[in-house]
């Protein structure tokens, strides 16, 4: 339930959670000429992304004239003009940059997450390479086709990878609460608690909500929205939008719930917005949908957004199978001495099998024997009730024990990178698993089930997948079933490939690894 506290500081109170009655739209504004709102300072990121720009195109443009031209700067493209190669690897980063500025790569609504950041430096390097070279054509231009050939493909790389850097240091930041937007967010204090809460899940969005406005809600006091480390005000009809902004302290509006503006009311607020340096987005409430399936059409000038339907039909198709099977044949092959390696390590460490069978549920609710290297001592699973008991989670799902006594020195090395895991590439061999997956599951946990959970069960479970990827046995059970029930529902090969890739960081990590 929503908890709404009143006051000039946050008491308990009583009261429920703000209820909008009126229709009439946005409070009009006031005179705010004396305390307008404050203007949005600019980002040290982007000035950070706009000198490694400069200094990657100088560098590059200066290795391809060292590296096909050589040291002797008196050597020059002939044409109409004659210039020298360091002027005209001058002149070619300064249009270069420019081009990079043209094209907003360095928006703030697309740097640091997302492929569109990528997708605008690439389109930018393409056409200054495409216009240099026109140029050079139409007005027979002596140019080195091999200092072009050097400069503009290492130019490209270089400016990915020092966005990869610059976005993988924004994002530690940002986890550490630096360099986030704030949001005010326009809808009831439902909305905003999901969205509070979302946000504070996701800290690498750099997003967080400081501020609620219910411009339709009948009240006279500010109240507060209580969100686990934070307390955020909600507004009503007796703050305009400025006042709200400014106590809110907001560079974002996020509109949640257009009901509480009125019919008409959306479009006063961008008016209202002009000029003030403040970004205006929509939220259609669909949280768990990957931006493949959404789709915005508009429908005789009403834009609608098309919402495609689940992706798990397609997770079964041959294309992934025939993926899966390729993928575990090389990865036996490739780490056949690891394989054995192990094998030998748990036969002498420790009594018992090399390989220790568990009985798990699979495509729709089929058991079948998962194949782990043993990292536990013979007749551990007969310990598990009491160890779950001693940890006090022995009615929780999710049966993970910390720290487990029951685990061998070799197997802690092995449960550390993973290793222990690798035998179940026989299992994609023989069909029962998939590289990429949910979570596979015990007859007890699916026991749990409900009907959004059973979703799971309609692909093959994997070896790896969203939930190794976002915190292992870190993750609780909800974060666990949210995030197997999105990868089934949004399933790509593209995706499976990234995660693919993200789990070889993860193993390294070791994060949630026991």
């Amino acid at each position: 339930m929503t908890e709404i506290w009143r006051g000039e500081s946050p008491r308990r109170s009583s009261q429920s959670p703000i209820e909008g009655t009126s229709d009439s739209g946005l409070p009009p504004l006031r005179d705010h000429a004396a305390d307008p709102v404050p203007k949005r300072r600019p980002s040290s990121y982007r000035r950070g992304l706009l000198l490694t720009d400069l200094a990657i195109l100088a560098t590059t443009t200066a290795f391809a004239q060292l590296w096909h031209i050589g040291a002797d700067s008196s050597v020059q493209a002939r044409g109409p003009f004659d210039i020298s190669y360091t002027a005209l690897g001058v002149v070619v980063v300064t249009l270069w940059w420019a081009t990079l500025h043209s094209f907003r790569t360095r928006d703030p609504r697309i740097i640091g997450d997302g492929a569109e950041e990528y997708r605008r430096v690439a389109r930018a390097t393409f056409l200054m390479f495409g216009s240099v070279a026109i140029a050079s054509l139409m007005f027979k231009w002596d140019m080195s086709r091999g200092y072009l050939a050097i400069a503009f493909p290492l130019g490209l790389v270089g400016l990915l990878i020092g966005r990869r850097i610059w976005r993988t240091w924004l994002r530690r930041r940002r986890r550490l609460g630096h360099h986030l937007s704030n949001v005010l967010v326009v809808g009831g204090p439902r909305s905003g608690r999901e969205m509070a809460l979302w946000f504070s899940r996701h800290r690498a969005s750099g997003l967080q909500v400081t501020g609620v406005w219910v411009p339709d809600a009948q009240t006279n006091h500010d109240q507060w929205l209580e969100v686990p480390g934070q307390f955020i005000p909600v507004l009503g009809n007796d703050r305009d939008l400025l006042d709200a902004l400014r106590l809110a302290d907001a560079d974002t509006v996020i509109v949640s719930d257009t009901e509480h503006l009125g019919p008409h009311a959306l479009r006063d607020l961008t008016w209202q917005l002009e000029g003030l340096d403040v970004d205006l987005m929509v939220s259609p409430n669909v949280m768990d949908f990957s931006g493949s399936r959404i789709h915005v059409r508009a429908v005789e000038g009403m834009p609608l957004i098309h919402l495609e339907e689940p992706q798990y039909a397609e997770a079964g198709e041959w294309p992934k199978s025939v993926f899966d099977r390729t993928f575990a044949l090389f990865a036996v092959l490739a780490f056949s001495p690891l394989l054995v390696a192990a094998a030998v390590a748990v036969k002498l460490t420790s009594e018992g099998p090399i390989l220790y069978r568990q009985r798990r549920v699979g495509l729709r609710g089929e058991a079948f024997d998962m194949l782990k290297f043993r990292s536990m001592r013979v007749g551990a699973d007969d310990e598990l009730a009491t160890l779950m008991a001693a940890q006090g989670t022995s009615d929780t799902p999710l049966f993970k024990v910390k720290n487990d006594p029951r685990i061998t020195k070799v197997g802690t090395f092995l449960r550390r990178y993973s290793i222990d895991e690798l035998p179940q590439l026989l299992n994609v061999l023989r069909g029962d698993m998939s590289v990429v997956g949910p979570r596979p599951q015990v007859a007890a946990e699916v026991e749990l089930y409900d009907d959004r959970a059973l979703r799971r069960l309609t692909v093959r479970p994997g070896m790896t997948g969203l939930w190794q990827v976002s915190g292992r046995s870190d993750l609780s059970w909800e974060d666990s079933i949210r995030l197997d029930t999105y990868y089934v529902e949004n399933w790509s090969m593209t995706s499976d490939l990234i995660i693919l890739w993200r789990t070889v960081r993860a193993v390294f990590g070791s994060d949630g690894a026991y």
